[in-house]
């Protein structure tokens, strides 16, 4: 592992590990909900992730600015007072003085907009409907240098080890990527070592297997089967919530996972939706592009401005799938 970011991996595993931990206690005592302009949800557990973890991040790198998904206005409605007293009892198990003047700041230190040379990008709950439901979600920290992610923990609290296995005592996994140096796989539930994961070796199109959304709104799950059918591939895909999907193929349990604009949207893919689970797969072995082949663009802030879907492989079937698509959409 890299000394120049052993420092960085270690904050970014400790944060995520004590967010999984504050998560999977607000999912047990289903706290409460809300609803943001765009319709979306947000929990108590949203915000109590994102308080804990941009504090360690202003604790260890104080320069480095942080581009989150909430920030605390909402809480600081009067309305919510219920929503905001239980966050702040839910992180005052971690830190006992907090009060909400201080997890409004802590919460706050993630609303930054604007690209910078060095920034982290989170996203506190990716797939909050998920998480609502019982299902899959993700803990998702990336430090992106120079456009380009370098560090990633994407935590997945509901993740068993073995995608097989049904045993609830094996869930909780968190994936640590740098750069260069590969993706490795750590339970939640015990301190063993870390294990160097890898994508699969399959490189017949055929022969792949799908990974997607639960939710149709999510992708053009109709482009994905006409690519499918081009492709050869007759499995039937692999659903689950946020960016587990990445973790899916970082381990080969899946080959390709498609985030695709349907018909008539002109949604632009947010940073943190995408950044860790990026990593995870190409520090694995696998390719990550856009839908045309182009490399993900982290330099416009919050949005992946200049590029177009998701394309996550395996890496030996990443041509195959965007000559798929390109004849798709011709």
């Amino acid at each position: 592992m890299s000394e120049s970011y052993e420092q960085e991996r270690t904050v970014a595993f400790e944060a995520v590990q004590a967010a999984a931990e504050l998560t999977e206690s607000v999912r047990e005592s289903k706290g409460e909900v809300l609803e943001k302009d765009d319709r979306t949800p947000v929990t108590v557990a949203d915000f109590g992730s994102q308080a804990l973890i941009c504090r360690a991040l202003m604790e260890a790198f104080p320069q480095d600015p942080v581009i989150a998904e909430e920030d605390s206005s909402a809480l600081q409605n009067p309305d919510n007072s219920d929503v905001r007293d239980q966050v702040v009892e839910y992180v005052q198990a971690h830190h006992p003085a907090a009060g909400p003047e201080g997890v409004y700041a802590w919460i706050d230190h993630g609303t930054a907009r604007e690209y910078s040379d060095r920034f982290w990008t989170l996203d506190p709950i990716d797939g909050t409907k998920g998480f609502v439901r019982g299902d899959q979600y993700a803990i998702a920290l990336a430090l992106i240098e120079d456009g380009v992610p370098q560090v990633a923990a994407l935590c997945c609290p509901h993740l068993p080890s073995d995608l097989t296995d049904e045993d609830p005592e094996t869930r909780g996994q968190v994936f640590l990527a740098v750069r260069g140096e590969g993706t490795r796989q750590r339970s939640l539930a015990d301190e063993t070592a870390p294990t160097p994961i890898h994508t699969s070796d399959t490189t017949d199109p055929s022969r792949s297997r799908f990974t997607e959304s639960f939710v149709s709104s999510h992708s053009s799950h109709d482009l994905a089967v006409e690519v499918a059918e081009r492709l050869g591939i007759t499995s039937d895909p692999f659903r689950i919530d946020s960016q587990a999907k990445y973790a899916v193929v970082a381990t080969g349990n899946a080959d390709i996972y498609l985030r695709l604009p349907r018909p008539g949207t002109d949604y632009t893919e947010r940073i943190w939706d995408h950044a860790a689970g990026a990593l995870v797969v190409e520090a694995a072995g696998g390719t990550v592009t856009d839908m045309y082949g182009n490399s993900l663009d982290f330099t416009h802030g919050r949005l992946l401005r200049e590029n177009t879907g998701i394309v996550a492989t395996n890496g030996a079937v990443h041509d195959d799938v965007i000559g798929a698509l390109k004849a798709a959409a011709s």
